[in-house]
């Protein structure tokens, strides 16, 4: 196939584009700057600089392009800003599609989150409403999510994977990421709010193996929701940090999700099951 795919260098696309040209795709990478395309370029695709808030400027590169499918990999993420995150998903995401039905192409698969559902008692099926009533600041999220599913879902033919948390190399779960920094500061307490997890390297299989997959979402997340009582002693030992302060109660949304259907009707198999090894196995 000839993909483009947008948000090539962030961490699920450094990892999904050697894995495209490996497959024999012609594959074409999309960058803010030269540095990115020389990058992407390394990996065997071809790399071109553009900015996901500039409407013309994707038209031109799509219709430039004209592939059979387009991966939406774009992200904010890298300084935990939220709002940027929100706007890319919200304004990229809409000149991503536009420029797609401007020039006829059919196939979308696009990167959403699997903490975005209502609360709930238990992990999350996709059939689960997302939380449209969710209050200040978790709002912001979920708007730039639903708006994202809401204009991806215009595609006739469109997947939308909805990523559990990223841990891995280049994550904020990372030795030197973000999470690792407030673990070692004992600033993240325990609770007994439920996440579920999923390595990057089994994100970028998925969007892989989606070129394949019927229209709709799909959770993709590891085999053990859990809470931060049970995971994030683990991760604290694997950092060789102080154990965790525990403190009762949960944030709104910490559910985790169910990876039932990517397993049983897709066939996905995560190379990383659980957290319980894979936070130790993605530090070494």
């Amino acid at each position: 196939m000839n993909i483009f795919v947008a948000g090539s260098t962030g961490v699920i696309g450094q990892r999904l584009l050697p894995k495209l040209v490996q497959a024999g795709h012609e594959v074409t990478g999309m960058t803010r700057n030269n540095q990115g395309k020389g990058l992407i370029e390394s990996w065997g695709a071809r790399g071109i600089v553009a900015d996901a808030f500039d409407r013309e400027g994707m038209i031109a590169a799509i219709g430039e392009n004209r592939p059979d499918v387009i991966i939406h990999q774009l992200t904010s993420l890298s300084q935990w800003n939220l709002e940027d995150n929100a706007r890319i998903r919200i304004e990229g995401t809409r000149h991503l599609v536009e420029a797609a039905q401007i020039h006829g192409i059919k196939r979308m698969i696009a990167q959403s989150i699997a903490w975005a559902y209502e609360p709930g008692e238990h992990p999350a099926t996709e059939d689960a409403p997302l939380d449209v009533r969710a209050p200040v600041p978790r709002k912001s999220t979920i708007d730039g999510i639903v708006s994202l599913e809401h204009a991806v879902a215009q595609m006739p033919s469109h997947v939308i994977l909805r990523y559990g948390m990223f841990y891995g190399p280049g994550t904020w779960y990372d030795a030197n990421g973000i999470m690792a920094e407030r673990v070692r500061s004992r600033a993240l307490p325990a609770t007994d709010g439920v996440q579920s997890f999923l390595h990057v390297e089994d994100a970028a299989n998925a969007a892989l193996q989606a070129l394949d997959w019927p229209s709709g979402p799909v959770n993709i997340v590891d085999d053990e929701p859990a809470a931060g009582t049970a995971w994030l002693p683990v991760y604290a030992d694997a950092l060789q940090a102080p154990a965790p302060a525990y403190q009762a109660g949960s944030k709104r949304g910490e559910r985790g999700a169910s990876n039932a259907k990517a397993r049983k009707e897709y066939g996905w198999q995560p190379l990383h099951p659980t957290w319980r090894t894979g936070l130790a196995q993605s530090l070494r």
